[in-house]
Parts: C-alpha cells; sequence; structure tokens
C-alpha cells in the first residue's frame, strides 16, 4: 500500500490557526508554535472574560445606585432591602439606568424604599 503524506491537512489546520492569530505582534501572527500558543491562550481569556463582564456590570451598576441611594439619605443595602419589602421587582440594570437618567423617579423608589424601612 502506498504511503499517504497528510500535507493538506497540515496547512488546513495551521492556515487556521494563523487566520486566527492575524494582528498579533510579531512571531505570534507569523510562526505557527507561537501563533498556536497565542490562540490558544487568547481563546482561554476570551472565555474567561465572557463571565468576567457580567460581573463588572454589576459592580457598575451596584456602584451607581450606591451613589444615587446615598444622594436621597440612604445606603445601598438599605434601599434594596427596603424595595425588597414594598414589593418592588426591578433588577439592578434598570435601577442603575434610572439613578442615571432619571433622578424624578429614582428619588420616588428611594422614598418608597425609606418608607418601609423605617416603619
Amino acid at each position: 500500500m502506498a504511503r499517504v503524506k497528510g500535507g493538506t491537512v497540515t496547512r488546513r489546520r495551521r492556515k487556521k490557526v494563523l487566520k486566527l492569530a492575524r494582528g498579533y505582534f510579531g512571531s505570534k501572527h507569523a510562526l505557527f508554535k507561537t501563533a498556536k500558543q497565542q490562540v490558544m491562550k487568547s481563546l482561554s481569556y476570551a472565555y474567561r472574560d465572557r463571565r468576567q463582564r457580567k460581573r463588572d456590570f454589576r459592580r457598575l451598576w451596584i456602584t451607581r445606585i450606591n451613589a444615587a441611594a446615598r444622594m436621597n439619605g440612604l445606603s445601598y443595602n438599605k434601599l434594596m432591602y427596603g424595595l425588597k419589602q414594598a414589593g418592588v421587582n426591578i433588577n439592578r440594570k434598570m435601577l442603575a439606568d434610572l439613578a442615571v437618567n432619571d433622578q424624578k423617579a429614582f428619588t420616588e423608589l428611594a422614598n418608597l424604599a425609606k418608607g418601609k424601612v423605617n416603619a
């Protein structure tokens, strides 16, 4: 039986890796070995940071809500506790949006929460 060389398969695999490595600095976009290492590292960063982004946004929303709550004489946890007691079911993303773009509506929610916390 004749020997089969795997040239086309190897070339296709290498081209796929080098295509993913386009734009990398130095030999990382040109040499297969370094490009493969960098692509693997980059893909692991991408996987990790897709989860990290959710945490970062939640932290940002909480910071914005806390700042607006303190302007209304409440702390973040008292505001959230008061809203829960009042039966207001609004998520942090929407609360942060109200805190930034509609202070009047946020103040109404804060007063509602303040009434439930003090009662």
